[in-house]
């Protein structure tokens, strides 16, 4: 059997008087690359933090960081390492400055050394042999710890990590405020890599990185030398690197063996079995019910103590009984978008160019069409325009050079993955109000089947998560009614159900879809051509993500 390196022995965590998990036990064992899935706010992230002792209680005490109940076992000299969702970095660093940073306790010691050999070269030291031989075995010891963390390699190794996460040397002198989301991420992560936990945890490490970095995580996860627990609502990457799945849902946690697929298999025929249990088990309850009453009217009837005796043996089974749970499925987001048909022709880029004021050209001669009904993906690395694609096709003016014609009939619906379109200030019930002529009642009504609770409604949007924020986003395209729908990174921020509700409603909805998205999984499952933008050019695939992947030949 594996060797546990962390066990949770039922734990309970309450934050703002909200309890988060009640009795919640997990065991981790070593080599271990477990997905850690479940629904927005079921305390996936608190979870996170519990097993890197990172949960904020009150005062420093020795329960800080732990649980309001039950126990927490770390296996003797275990070290841990976590990478947050919305990494934070200290502005004024570049890419390769930061990354240097991954051991602290080198760079001392190379503070250490350079002081020392400051005060060795002074006359007063180099002069005086009870000194100088004083500073030289100080110096041995810095040089032996020095070369304990492979200080001598220590650069190369780092620089080698930004490689294989896809920060190429010609990254390595932006300064870090200066990054994309992902990119900072990546950075995170690199330091991470460098100090080698034996438990690495990642909260959504996938999020805002393109397809080439998401296949370079993918890889340095598998060859990932000790245990390795993600986030992460990318089913792709889950199916590629997990070898458990651990579902956490109503403060509870489940664990399956394998990656995601056969998670998902697995949890439908465990549902089935329960609810077959379930139901035989209310029968076998029903006749016992059945039992008790009618012994107790005998008793009623005619005053007999063994009818009594048995009325209250049957009662005592079933105070004895372990009740099988009915199986619930958890609240889902309604998401109904009606199209409607519209010009055959719905798109047409003819030669469409974008060069800015500084002379810097995005892209040159682009030429696409989109008829009615198509589902295309529009991918490509980081930085290739494909945002300022959707925004050129919203402002078809704006272009420098080309024809940009959009069919006579067409609505366009734009979700965009910065969330612009989304006013922080305003709240939830005048946003929604802003789309489409509803009653404060109905409006209301309406964000409730976004999962919304009624006190939200009142919020300002400032105030909420990125899926919320992600649901809000969906709820007022719903109201547009468009027929043309420009989707910039949908899945960003969406948990897993929520992106399959997303995928159903684009499967059945009467309109055209053009999205930019990384999450391969999704793309696979709702379009039915790819668009690649990469080096200002377009170059169309037919099929989803796996085929453009097998005719690109794995070279992205």
């Amino acid at each position: 059997m594996a060797e546990i390196i962390l066990k949770l022995d039922h734990v309970a965590v309450s934050l703002a008087g909200r309890p988060i998990f009640t009795d919640l036990t997990w065991e981790i064992q070593r080599g271990q690359r477990i997905g850690l899935v479940g629904p927005n706010g079921a305390g996936k992230s608190t979870l996170m933090k519990l097993v890197a002792a990172e949960l904020g209680k009150a005062g420093d005490g020795p329960d800080a960081g732990g649980p309001d109940a039950g126990s927490v076992f770390r296996l003797s000299g275990l070290d841990w390492g976590r990478l947050e969702q919305e990494p934070r970095l200290p502005p004024g660093h570049t890419v390769l400055q930061e990354a240097l940073t991954a051991l602290p306790a080198l760079g001392a010691i190379e503070r250490e050394l350079d002081a020392l050999a400051d005060r060795m070269s002074r006359p007063e030291v180099y002069g005086d042999p009870a000194a100088l031989s004083k500073a030289l075995k100080a110096q041995e010891r810095l040089l032996h710890q020095f070369d304990q963390l492979d200080g001598p390699r220590y650069e190369s190794r780092v620089k080698e990590t930004l490689v294989a996460l896809d920060l190429d040397r010609s990254r390595w002198d932006t300064l870090t405020e200066h990054l994309s989301g992902g990119q900072k991420k990546l950075i995170m992560l690199a330091k991470l890599l460098v100090q080698q936990p034996g438990l690495l945890l990642l909260d959504e490490p996938d999020n805002h990185l393109d397809l080439p970095a998401k296949r370079a995580l993918e890889g340095i996860i598998r060859a990932y030398p000790g245990t390795v627990v993600i986030i992460s609502h990318d089913r792709y990457l889950l199916d590629e690197v997990a070898t458990h799945i651990a579902e956490l849902e109503n403060g509870r946690l489940t664990t399956y063996i394998g990656n995601y697929t056969a998670y998902t298999t697995e949890r439908q025929l465990r549902r089935l079995r329960q609810q077959q249990m379930y139901a035989a088990q209310q029968k076998e309850i029903a006749r016992i019910e059945a039992a008790i009453a009618r012994f107790e009217l005998w008793a009623s009837l005619v005053v007999n103590e063994r009818h009594i005796r048995q009325a209250r043996s049957r009662q005592k089974m079933l105070d004895r009984m372990d009740k099988v749970e009915k199986v619930t499925d958890a609240r889902r987001m309604t998401l109904e978008l009606n199209g409607w048909r519209g010009s055959n022709k719905v798109l047409e880029l003819a030669d469409v160019a974008r060069t800015f004021a500084n002379g810097r050209t995005l892209f040159r001669d682009l030429n696409l069409m989109l008829w009615h009904g198509e589902r295309v993906g529009l991918v490509g690395p980081n930085g290739a325009g494909k945002s300022a694609l959707f925004r050129l096709l919203l402002d078809p003016d704006s272009a420098s050079a080309g024809e940009v014609k959009v069919g006579p009939s067409i609505q366009i619906g734009y979700y965009a993955q910065e969330q612009e379109t989304l006013d922080p200030a305003q709240d939830l019930i005048t946003c929604i109000r802003a789309a489409a002529p509803l009653t404060r009642e109905a409006a209301v009504a309406f964000l409730l089947r976004f999962l919304f609770s009624y006190d939200q409604t009142t919020q300002p949007i400032g105030k909420l998560s990125g899926g919320e924020r992600s649901r809000l986003q969906l709820a007022r395209l719903v109201l547009q009614r468009p027929n043309l729908l420009l989707l910039d990174e949908p899945t960003n921020n969406l948990d897993i159900p929520a992106i399959e509700v997303l995928e159903e409603t684009l499967d059945e909805f009467v309109g055209t879809v053009l999205v930019i998205s990384h999450d391969r999984y999704f793309l696979d499952r709702t379009v039915d051509r790819i668009v690649e933008l990469r080096n200002g050019r377009l170059t169309e695939y037919v099929g989803g993500y796996t085929d453009y992947l097998a005719e690109r030949g794995y070279d992205e």
